[in-house]
C-alpha cells in the first residue's frame, strides 16, 4: 500500500513549549498530513514526559473515548493525540496499521519539538499494532550503541528505510492489540476483514464510519506485532488485554509478552473489551501512573 494525500490541512508549526492546548498539521515522511491536538499537563510537569496516544481503526482525534484518554492521561503528563491517515482530517487513506507507522513517527517527533525529553506512545488495537512497530523501527540513539542504525537494520528488514530521528519512544504501552496479522477467528474480525478487503466494506467505512481505507494489498507485509514485541527491548513495554475482547482473544497478548520477554509487563483486565472504548477511568489512571513511574 502506499498512501495518497486527500488535501492539505493548514500547515502549523509549534516551535517552543506551551502551557495551552493547540491544534497542528504534521507532515509525515511519505508526504501524508495528519491532524493533531496537543493538551498540556493538568498536574505537575509530569517530569517532562509526554504521552503520545494512538487510537484504534475508524477512531480520530476528537472522537470521545479518545478524549476521555486525555483527560485521565494529562493528570500525569502532557498529551499528544492525532488521527492516523485516512481518518478524522487526516489526508489519505488507512492502510490498517501499515504506513501508520510514518504518522505516529511524526506526532512523537512533533512532541520532542514541544521541548517533551521523554516520550511514551500509547495505542489502542490497531495503534496498539501501531505503537509496537513503531518500537522496532525507530530505535533510540542510546539503545542503537549510538550509531542510529539499529531502526534503519529493521526498516530495510520491511522493505523501507529512512526512519526519522529523533521520533523515538522511551516506553510502549499496547493495549487490545493483534499478535497476527489477518487474524479471522471471530466474528468482529470476519466483518473487519469484509470492510477493508471488499469494495462494498470500503464505501461502508468511508460512509458509514467516516475512515478512508486503501484498496492495495500491503506490499511488502510489514514486520508483525509478536515479531516487532521482540524488538522494542530495552524500552519498556506494557501489554494491556481484556478477557472479554471480542476481536482477540487471550493468546494475542500472551504471545506478545512471550515475544518481549523480560521488558515487558503484562495485565489480562477482567470484564474489559476491546481497546479505548472499553477503558475505563481506573484503568486508565493506572496506565498514567505506570507511564510516569517508569
Amino acid at each position: 500500500m502506499s498512501s495518497v494525500s486527500e488535501g492539505r490541512i493548514p500547515d502549523f508549526v509549534v516551535r517552543s513549549v506551551t502551557r495551552v492546548p493547540l491544534r497542528a498539521a504534521l507532515r509525515a515522511d511519505d508526504g501524508t498530513w495528519i491532524e493533531a491536538v496537543y493538551d498540556p499537563c493538568t498536574g505537575d510537569d509530569g517530569g517532562g514526559t509526554a504521552i503520545v496516544v494512538a487510537h484504534g481503526f475508524t477512531g480520530s482525534a476528537d472522537r470521545p473515548a479518545v478524549r476521555r484518554a486525555v483527560r485521565a492521561f494529562s493528570r500525569y503528563a502532557a498529551v499528544v493525540t492525532f488521527s492516523f491517515r485516512g481518518h478524522g482530517r487526516s489526508g489519505g487513506f488507512s492502510t490498517v496499521g501499515d504506513r501508520e507507522v510514518l504518522d505516529l513517527a511524526a506526532a512523537v517527533a512533533w512532541a520532542r519539538s514541544l521541548g517533551h525529553r521523554r516520550v511514551v506512545t500509547v495505542g489502542f488495537s490497531m495503534g496498539g499494532s501501531v505503537v509496537l512497530r513503531h518500537g522496532a523501527l525507530y530505535a533510540s540513539p542510546a539503545a542503537d550503541g549510538g550509531d542510529g542504525h539499529g531502526a534503519e537494520r529493521v526498516a530495510e528488514r520491511e522493505g523501507r528505510a529512512g526512519a526519522r530521528t529523533g521520533a523515538h519512544a522511551d516506553a510502549v504501552v499496547s493495549v487490545s492489540a493483534p499478535a497476527r496479522w489477518y487474524y479471522r477467528g471471530t466474528a468482529p474480525m470476519r466483518r473487519l476483514h469484509w470492510m477493508v478487503t471488499r469494495p462494498a466494506g470500503r464505501l461502508v467505512g468511508r460512509y458509514g464510519f467516516r475512515t478512508r481505507i486503501h484498496r492495495e494489498a500491503w506490499d511488502p507485509v510489514p514486520l508483525s506485532p509478536v515479531e516487532a514485541a521482540a524488538l522494542i527491548a530495552p524500552a519498556p513495554l506494557l501489554i494491556v488485554h481484556g478477557d472479554r475482547d471480542p476481536y482477540f482473544p487471550l493468546d494475542h497478548p500472551r504471545m506478545l509478552a512471550a515475544a518481549a520477554g523480560d521488558a515487558a509487563e503484562l495485565w489480562l483486565e477482567r470484564g474489559m473489551g476491546h481497546a479505548e472504548n472499553a477503558a475505563d477511568e481506573t484503568l486508565l489512571t493506572r496506565i498514567g501512573d505506570w507511564v510516569v513511574r517508569r
